[in-house]
């Protein structure tokens, strides 16, 4: 039987693995951690935050799939010369007093599920993938707390290996530096999930009984990759028209009712299309004048939805001739959000968590 030392030693270290020797240094384990992590976002619109954050972004492999030697010439040539000054106009036009609005979210996120689920053995936390915080110190942070399973989630509803693998490859090389390593479990893509299309299809239906118009379509706009990634076996594009037409069911939509179109294009190389900036100017002209856009690729609003979308897509659909264009927000910190994410966390701890 342990002495009264060993004794109070174990009821003072949680998850312990103990009986230790009375040198040992305090070990805790036996926590599980999930872990939220979204695209991310540079710390301030000034310059150099925005030149340090899409440098960090744009030079992801899995974002540019061009050499790296050949790559980094034009990326830290040029493009970082010029393209912080515009990327910080755009965000200067979304900012707020508490920073980005998809850190504000993200970090909401994690707290209405923390409430939800959390305890002193499930713990709950969130990440950018590039800028701050960091996977890395979450990860180191979730293991110092304890954890020896932590579960990540990749905030993508649809798989892309721009996106939801870039996530994971970057858990791993964190993972790499650790001399004890958790045992890890990455989240599937929820494109198709009935939580998830239930919640999206309630967004959109509260958004439109709330107009004063009826739209003659509404645009699914989703972000774009390169043409070539779908080439080479990428299945987003596929999630999207598939979270398209799962929505369009749900709501009993016409078939032709909802498109499916593909925004953020960058470089002079295809993307997928239809592009949602040439739709939204071609439309008008074939008679669509009452417009809604969707942003489905999205669980919180960004950059890409509260910008491109929301001002400099109804600025081309209204030049070009339309009357109304009303864009509906993404889930956010909604309770609805907080149940999609709920039912992604505990289909993928199932196993680990009673």
């Amino acid at each position: 039987m342990p002495d009264s030392a060993t004794m109070s030693r174990m009821s003072q270290t949680p998850g312990s693995i103990g009986p230790l020797p009375e040198d040992h240094p305090r070990v805790l384990q036996g926590k599980v951690g999930v872990l939220l992590v979204n695209l991310g976002t540079p710390d301030g619109t000034d310059y150099w935050s925005m030149r340090r954050y899409l440098s960090e972004f744009l030079s992801d492999p899995r974002v540019i799939e061009v050499p790296k030697p050949v790559w980094q010439l034009i990326l830290q040539g040029p493009i970082l010369t010029f393209r912080p000054g515009k990327s910080g106009a755009a965000y200067k036009k979304i900012w707020t007093e508490q920073g980005s609005p998809l850190l504000i979210y993200t970090e909401a996120q994690a707290a209405k599920l923390r409430d939800r689920i959390g305890s002193d053995t499930l713990l709950v936390d969130f990440a950018m993938n590039y800028g701050n915080p960091s996977i890395a110190s979450k990860i180191q942070n979730l293991k110092d707390r304890g954890c020896d399973r932590i579960c990540i989630v990749a905030l993508y509803p649809q798989y892309s290996a721009a996106t939801s693998a870039s996530v994971y490859d970057r858990s791993f090389d964190a993972l790499k530096s650790l001399r004890w390593q958790p045992a890890v479990r990455t989240a599937a893509p929820f494109h198709d999930q009935p939580a998830y299309i239930s919640a999206l299809a309630g967004a959109i239906e509260r958004h439109l009984s709330g107009l004063d118009f009826v739209p003659d379509k509404v645009v699914m706009s989703y972000h774009g990759i390169p043409k070539a990634y779908f080439l080479k076996g990428d299945p987003y594009h596929c999630q999207c028209h598939k979270t398209t037409r799962l929505v369009s069911e749900h709501l009993g939509w016409a078939d032709d009712f909802a498109l499916t179109t593909f925004q953020s294009r960058f470089g002079p190389t295809e993307w997928l299309k239809p592009y949602t900036d040439e739709t939204l100017e071609t439309l008008p002209e074939q008679g669509v004048k009452n417009l809604v856009v969707v942003s489905p690729a999205f669980i919180s609003d960004c950059l890409e939805t509260l910008e491109e979308i929301a001002m400099e897509g109804q600025e081309q659909f209204m030049e070009a001739g339309g009357e109304n264009y009303s864009v509906v927000p993404c889930l956010n910190d909604s309770e609805p959000a907080i149940d999609v994410i709920e039912d992604v966390v505990r289909r993928e701890l199932a196993g680990w968590v009673a």
